[in-house]
């Protein structure tokens, strides 16, 4: 089956296999596990932070960030479409009693800096006490510049808030830019890094930040019961993630690119073209065929996710070039019926 649902999909490779089966391990709740010292060391070295913490999910290193930064009652702006609001089940305010205030992104994937600051709250007490903006990049596949991350800085640093990366394919904007991952990170007080996206690892996000914050996320990471003991079993496979995945990611990008240039004449259906900018293929329909779709890619071995009215493609590492062409094959086949 050529899977373009996500690239949360993607197997450990043998390099990945073998590292797990020979980790040097402890007790990493008492801080003992060896390798999971190193992984943290080296992705807090990579991203320019003081240091970091790895826990089993984007989802929770996103969750120990807000908790991190944020108090009872406090509020954290973050986009409407974004995972930390929208798709990670309201972590926030559940567990944290954290107000989001979710604003619209623009056709770039970006929050507008003038909304942003517009809906800073004042300090009376009949609102909530705005802390924290969260940024997502990439977004939906698109890539923030860097010049948009600098002044989002200089926004929060004047209004004494902080700023968060959900970065869960932070790597896919570091490459599509051509820049280090310091770089893309140098605007932000913590950076949230998912390790089993396009980077391949089984398991496990890193989030980086300044010593300070990680204390404060690796007490709230034992209190949700994300504490892991002989975790350097994973955080092996996780280094080589880290370290050998991001340059997988060069052939994701440009695998999207190659399908998006094949869809992009279907009859009854258009991509977005300023959408493929990492390794995601955003392709719209005329009509309600989504399932219809979803059920002739499946029989004809492509598995993919629709809603009724669009689709989502997402390459990586585990599909070659010759899995695209027979994927755009499949679905032109729909749409030239």
């Amino acid at each position: 089956m050529i899977d373009l649902r996500s690239d949360t999909v993607t197997k450990p490779c043998q390099a990945m296999r073998d590292a797990m089966a020979s980790a040097d391990v402890g007790d990493d709740v008492y801080g003992e596990d060896p390798t999971v010292n190193t992984l943290e060391s080296e992705a807090a070295a990579l991203s320019g932070k003081d240091a970091a913490l790895f826990a089993a999910s984007g989802t929770q290193t996103n969750l120990l960030a807000l908790l991190a930064h944020c108090e009872r009652g406090d509020e954290y702006i973050v986009g409407q479409d974004a995972h930390t609001y929208k798709y990670e089940g309201g972590g926030a305010a559940v567990l944290g009693s954290i107000q989001p205030q979710p604003l619209d992104f623009d056709d770039s994937g970006k929050m507008p800096l003038d909304a942003i600051e517009a809906a800073i709250k004042a300090d009376d007490f009949h609102f909530a006490k705005t802390r924290l903006v969260a940024i997502e990049n990439t977004q939906h596949g698109r890539v923030l510049p860097l010049d948009y991350l600098h002044a989002a800085a200089e926004l929060t640093a004047r209004h004494s808030l902080a700023l968060h990366l959900d970065g869960a394919r932070a790597y896919n904007a570091a490459v599509a830019l051509d820049i280090d991952l310091a770089t893309l990170c140098a605007p932000f007080d913590s950076v949230s890094i998912c390790l089993s996206k396009g980077l391949g690892a089984p398991v496990g996000s890193v989030l980086c930040g300044s010593n300070e914050l990680i204390a404060r996320a690796r007490r709230w990471r034992k209190m949700l019961g994300g504490g892991m003991r002989q975790a350097g079993t994973v955080a092996a496979a996780a280094r080589i993630a880290l370290t050998d995945g991001p340059t997988w990611l060069i052939d994701d990008h440009r695998r999207a690119r190659a399908l998006h240039g094949a869809l992009s004449q279907l009859p009854g259906a258009s991509v977005r073209d300023d959408w493929c900018q990492t390794n995601m293929v955003w392709l719209d329909f005329d009509d309600t065929v989504g399932p219809e779709l979803k059920a002739h890619c499946h029989d004809n071995g492509v598995a993919i996710s629709a809603s009724p009215r669009g689709i989502r493609l997402v390459t990586h590492r585990d599909l070659s070039d010759d899995d695209i062409a027979q994927a755009a094959d499949v679905i032109g086949r729909f749409f030239n019926r």
